[in-house]
């Protein structure tokens, strides 16, 4: 496998967390520090990806829970093969809306398919790819409730009750609290006071490169 030589961001959150508002800034100051990076998304960022996005987000899909996990694994395979990997061996940033922390929340948090079985997929797709740096979104449930009511018609997650979504949030924050590479943000705070954080852990990971 050749040398990855740039570094790999993502960004997670339940939804409603906001997590999408600071992409713009992020380009910005990457672009600002001289720095070539692409921005993608999952489930998404290809033509394949963005068919099981359309697939897994519409509410009228009906899917079982192994058969939901095994699309997002195949939509992120493509990405990591056609677009990460080659983007990060040629010395660019990479920078993700979601990646397979999003699968442990969502999917094993949220439906409860055992992580184990998450972990084996992740293995054999990513093959030792994890992010440098993952920015957590985190806002309590009633919060990220308010942002999403009446901003646009809620996709098959968004429209899942309550507990389903503390469930989700309560996984994410048990896979900050094990994992180094996390950067847990209180996203109920204001725009410019989040950027400002940002901005500290994008200058703190280009100083370790």
């Amino acid at each position: 496998m050749t040398r990855q030589t740039g570094c790999f961001i993502t960004l997670e959150g339940i939804d409603g967390a906001g997590k999408s508002t600071h992409l713009g800034f992020i380009r910005d100051w990457l672009s600002t520090h001289g720095i070539a990076a692409e921005f993608t998304r999952e489930p998404g960022g290809t033509p394949l990806g963005e068919q099981i996005r359309a697939l897994l987000l519409a509410v009228d899909t009906e899917v079982s829970l192994d058969a939901e996990t095994l699309l997002m694994f195949a939509s992120r395979q493509q990405l990591v093969s056609s677009v990460i990997r080659p983007a990060l061996q040629a010395g660019r940033w990479v920078v993700s809306d979601r990646f397979s922390d999003s699968t442990f929340a969502f999917q094993g948090g949220g439906r409860g398919v055992p992580t184990e079985r998450i972990a084996v997929l992740e293995d054999w797709v990513q093959q030792g790819l994890q992010p440098d740096l993952t920015l957590l979104f985190d806002v309590p449930l009633d919060v990220a409730s308010q942002r999403m009511a009446g901003s646009r018609q809620l996709d098959r997650f968004e429209q899942e009750k309550a507990d389903f979504h503390q469930r989700v949030r309560s996984a994410y924050l048990q896979r900050a609290a094990q994992d180094a590479r996390f950067r847990v943000l209180d996203a109920t705070r204001s725009i410019a006071q989040l950027q400002q954080d940002i901005a500290g852990h994008l200058a703190a990971l280009l100083e370790q490169r």
